[in-house]
């Protein structure tokens, strides 16, 4: 069977610099740091007391406040950045043919805010008074269903749970759901909300986190010689997937082409990356060699970029594997500098900012990047905004248990 292609026809997210499309956008092109100090709980005791979370969030008016006590914060996220791309898409739903209208979504824990409120409830006032809202509220796959629901999508819908990885692989099901005739249109991309008592203190105990309380702004700080660990984020990116010729019919905005993808395990340990980057330089092969194109075509990359010396050192080595000496002539930033790791919802968000970088010829910067590291040594666009064509675009996510997931996508062609 002849692989269909496949466009992006609609971008929403929630974040830390931006609660919309544009917010994010300008934010990002701006270099704005959205990680603060942690104050919606007690951080008493904690060595780590920042993250890029958002204060005060409100999923009014899409979710009324009786209908929001049933739906978990991550969720929130999801539905309110994916009722933006359904907007940003200008579907008519009532016009669609909703069996193959499908939604996959990525989270890497799902619904942790419920699950520490119920035990607290359990433990304090006995098995009988636990919400009976709990399951579907801590369910990972609520986001996806409650997506469903809302538009009324009744084709594929699944969630996938890969750590870090978990958007991008949701990605790359939605990709193959409509190149392989599956479906014609697809919610994809992912939510997290894991700024909780418990989220942070699991991070603080992998000793994975920065630990500049002083200064959260310049915390995350991808690729620089002086980082020490990721910061911690939460937030929702969403896309809409659609078959390139229906998108074409209805007049649809077209932001780029899905060109190609590409998942591995490193198969070498449950935390750590494989050191030279083995696992992740395949993933980025596979997806340039689906889309028919050569490391030489590829443009931008909006890497992993978690701000550990682990991570960046091996995704550098990584880029260099694939790219061999092109790899000093791209085009490299990290989305998480500003807005910190959302986890399972990391690739969703900056496949959003990817697809804007397409469409709108600039690369964000990779900002707090001030003294280089010897060893990671390529173009992170640093600290100010480039304007330049992006043609070919990857977007890389790696996960804990060695999950690898690339994604290529470009500038519509013919």
């Amino acid at each position: 069977m002849a692989k269909r292609r496949v466009v992006i026809t609609g971008l929403g997210c929630v974040t830390p610099i931006g609660r919309d499309r544009e917010a994010f956008w300008k934010a990002a092109c701006e270099g704005r740091s959205g990680v603060s100090t942690v104050t919606c709980f007690d951080t008493t005791g904690y060595d780590v007391r920042i993250a890029g979370w958002l204060p005060d969030f409100s999923p009014e008016p899409l979710i009324p406040p009786r209908e929001a006590r049933r739906v978990d914060r991550y969720a929130q996220f999801a539905l309110v950045a994916a009722d933006e791309a359904a907007r940003d898409s200008g579907l008519d739903f009532a016009k669609e043919d909703l069996d193959r209208a499908g939604c996959i979504i990525g989270s890497g824990i799902g619904g942790l805010q419920e699950i520490e409120e119920q035990k607290t409830v359990l433990l304090q006032r006995g098995p009988d008074r636990v919400s009976p809202f709990l399951i579907p509220k801590m369910m990972a796959n609520s986001a996806g269903g409650l997506i469903g629901i809302h538009f009324g999508l009744r084709g594929p819908n699944s969630t996938v749970l890969t750590a870090c990885a978990s958007s991008s692989h949701a990605i790359g099901d939605a990709y193959f759901n409509i190149a392989y005739d599956m479906a014609d249109i697809v919610f994809t991309g992912g939510a997290e909300a894991t700024i909780t008592p418990l989220g942070l203190a699991g991070f603080i105990a992998c000793k994975a986190l920065s630990k500049r309380n002083d200064e959260p702004a310049r915390a995350s700080r991808p690729f620089d010689r002086e980082r020490d660990g990721f910061v911690m984020g939460e937030g929702a990116g969403i896309l809409v997937f659609e078959e390139l010729e229906r998108a074409r019919a209805r007049g649809a905005r077209i932001y780029a082409e899905v060109l190609g993808f590409g998942a591995t395990c490193d198969a070498y340990h449950i935390t750590a990356p494989e050191p030279e980057g083995t696992g992740a330089a395949r993933s980025m092969a596979i997806a340039i060699r689906d889309a028919g194109l050569a490391p030489a075509d590829v443009t931008y990359i909006n890497a992993h970029g978690t701000s550990t010396q682990l991570n960046d050192v091996m995704e550098t080595r990584a880029m260099k594997r694939v790219f061999g000496d092109h790899a000093r002539k791209l085009a490299i930033n990290s989305t998480k500098s500003m807005i910190g790791h959302l986890l399972g919802a990391s690739g969703g968000v900056e496949l959003v900012q990817t697809a804007l970088s397409v469409a709108n010829s600039v690369v964000p910067p990779t900002i707090n990047y001030e003294n280089p590291d010897p060893e990671c040594d390529l173009d992170y666009v640093p600290n100010v905004a480039r304007e330049m064509t992006v043609d070919v675009a990857m977007c890389n996510s790696f996960g804990f248990g060695g999950h690898n997931a690339s994604i290529l996508i470009g500038k519509l062609r013919n």
